[in-house]
């Protein structure tokens, strides 16, 4: 397993990882994002490939604004991270987190964050893990002005 920098060579095999990561999004508009997402400076995009397949992608960015439970801004966050099911328990999410801390230290930040819906046990404890800790919870609320 062997884990590098996402290129034009892997974006194909990438894009169908981030349809299986979301499957409810707009998958026209996820492919359409995808070069503009490896050409983004703020933004790192780490694939695991086994032999010519991908076993997994990992997405960080350096988010500014306030990131709940953290100190310090700007911080890495984890944007998504998948891994095939037939590579899974196998280290390969260990291995594509360690690549995103290490980009982080290299900008110069101290803090590593991520997100997963409230109902999404297997999320809560892959990042356990991978030694990320629970800051709180939070319940967002919207009203329509329309």
């Amino acid at each position: 397993m062997r884990i590098e920098r996402a290129g034009t060579e892997t974006l194909d095999q990438w894009v169908q990882l981030r349809f299986a990561l979301w499957p409810d999004e707009d998958q026209a508009i996820m492919a359409r994002e995808a070069p503009v997402l490896l050409a983004d400076p703020d933004r790192l995009v780490l694939v695991a490939r086994d032999g010519a397949a991908l076993a997994g992608f990992a997405e960080a960015s350096l988010r500014r604004d306030y990131v709940n439970g953290c100190a310090t801004s700007p911080v890495a966050f984890v944007e998504g991270l998948y891994v095939v099911p037939q590579n899974r328990r196998q280290g390969v999410a260990r291995a594509l987190v360690a690549g995103i801390e290490e980009w982080a230290r290299q900008q110069g930040l101290s803090e590593l964050a991520s997100d997963a819906l409230l109902e999404n046990g297997a999320s809560h404890a892959m990042h356990e893990a991978l030694g990320l800790r629970e800051t709180e919870r939070v319940v967002y609320f919207r009203k329509s002005l329309a």
